[in-house]
């Protein structure tokens, strides 16, 4: 995997391909060797989405069964790296990532919201009047008072304090955290 280091997005979620059958072991699988290797800085998360609902049977008893919803794929939310990228290829089970040739493609936000692989609460951690900072994004660095929040809290609007004057900026809510 050659140049996957400069084209790093930050925590994405991948998709991974199995073989059938072997979702939820790569999922055990990537969970250990994050845990016993201390990559959690790299790899955030590991998903199998599956759908729960209820059969009844010819006797009249009701059975809970839980279906894959994408069988032979697996969702990783991880930083892609070199290191990364090399731990989940390499695991028993992992045939490759999503995407062209041998270049893994992040899911875009739209898909990220059509799964519902990212449950995003309707709390925010902080309201208009609030001293925030901008973690990430093109903004990153910035501080400033939370003027505003979207109808669908997404976006906010952040006056951020410069050596001259402050300025509104909009920034997307996952890019914010509250200032110390």
């Amino acid at each position: 995997m050659s140049n996957i280091n400069e084209k790093n997005l930050g925590p994405r979620w991948y998709v991974a391909h199995t073989y059938t059958g072997y979702e939820n072991k790569v999922k055990i699988s990537i969970e250990k060797i994050v845990e016993n290797r201390g990559l959690g800085h790299l790899i955030y998360d590991v998903k199998v989405p599956i759908e729960t609902h209820v059969e009844v049977n010819d006797k009249g008893e009701e059975k809970v069964v839980e279906t894959n919803l994408f069988p032979s794929y697996v969702l990783v939310k991880m930083t892609m790296t070199d290191e990364s990228w090399h731990v989940v290829r390499n695991i028993t089970g992992v045939t490759g990532f999503v995407g062209p040739g041998s270049e893994p493609t992040p899911l875009t936000d739209a898909e990220i919201e059509m799964f519902n692989v990212e449950i995003h609460s309707d709390e925010l951690p902080f309201q208009i009047g609030d001293k925030v900072e901008v973690a990430s994004g093109i903004f990153a660095g910035y501080a400033g008072i939370l003027q505003e929040i979207s109808e669908d809290k997404k976006q906010l609007v952040v006056l951020a304090s410069t050596e001259k004057r402050d300025i509104p900026i909009m920034v997307e809510t996952k890019d914010v955290k509250k200032a110390d």
